[in-house]
């Protein structure tokens, strides 16, 4: 199995010159079976520049696994040039729309509906179809297993472990630690601390020992202080978990929109020397990279 960034940007993309180094597209993960089967993981900008290198080599079919539906994670989507046309398949699996009760189609022909978009998903030629995901489901692809685990963040969001030649890969997704709302003292504090560890245990027996965990670390800690709630994580709380989870390789994604090369740099140095003996093998994604498992 091999996998490559195709976007590692959070929140918006951010073209330019301080972000050549580790990418201005927003996040889109490209995985392959060693048949060279095709799993795409999340449809940010960065998938367009997939799609058009796949539109050389036609037919085309994928599996698009849609983490949650915020738009950073779907605004590729109508750029996605296999769509648009005929003899090409794309299987779209993501959440449902917890408010309207609507699967994944519903949400994301939203963004193609008039007048914000000049072709709607009736006129796209390919065969796609849409699969709505359940937490801890388990989708079996013939070549590869995907499982889904539900994260913290202000919409439903889905971790997905990609089981393949062997292999295990996790992408958190957008994922902030499950925490209390509550303060100590409060009527409802202790139950929801019982629930908090239930949801976080859950998850590191989840990630517990897979090859590559791939997770959303917008935030360093000083950072955090004004962003709880906004549903990511920093880069200590990520390396913790890995830690924890005993995982053989992070990769540190979903880079702040602002940040630039030099700085993203500059956490990396910081981190390196503060986990140097930690034996947690981390790197920052970089947009492009190609990375064999």
């Amino acid at each position: 199995m091999r996998f490559r960034f195709r976007g590692t940007r959070g929140s918006l993309s951010a073209p330019g010159p301080d972000t050549i180094k580790y990418g201005g597209n927003t996040t889109c993960i490209e995985v392959r079976s060693d048949n060279d089967d095709l799993i795409i993981l999340d449809a940010g900008t960065g998938i367009r520049e997939l799609g058009l290198e796949l539109a050389k080599n036609m037919p085309v079919k994928c599996h698009l696994f849609v983490s949650h539906t915020h738009w950073d994670h779907i605004q590729g989507v109508p750029f996605f040039v296999p769509m648009f046309v005929s003899g090409n398949e794309l299987i779209i699996y993501g959440p449902p729309d917890p408010l309207t009760m609507t699967g994944i189609e519903a949400v994301l022909a939203k963004q193609m509906e008039y007048p914000h978009f000049p072709v709607r998903v009736s006129e796209l030629l390919a065969d796609i179809s849409y699969k709505t995901l359940n937490d801890g489901q388990v989708v079996d692809l013939g070549f590869a297993t995907v499982s889904t685990i539900l994260m913290n963040h202000p919409a439903m969001d889905f971790g997905c472990k990609v089981e393949c030649d062997g292999k295990t890969l996790f992408f958190t997704g957008d994922h902030e630690p499950f925490y209390n709302i509550y303060e100590p003292g409060e009527e409802d504090y202790e139950e929801y601390e019982k629930i908090v560890r239930e949801r976080n245990q859950g998850i590191l027996e989840f990630i517990r020992g897979v090859d590559i965990f791939i997770a959303d670390s917008q935030y360093t800690e000083e950072e955090y202080v004004l962003k709880q709630g906004w549903g990511h994580s920093t880069f200590e709380r990520t390396l913790a978990l890995a830690k924890e989870a005993g995982v053989a390789k992070v990769y540190l994604t979903h880079h702040e929109t602002t940040r630039t090369d030099e700085q993203v740099d500059a956490i990396y140095a910081r981190l390196q020397e503060e986990w140097k003996d930690s034996g947690v093998n981390f790197e920052m994604a970089r947009e492009g990279e190609v990375i064999e498992i």
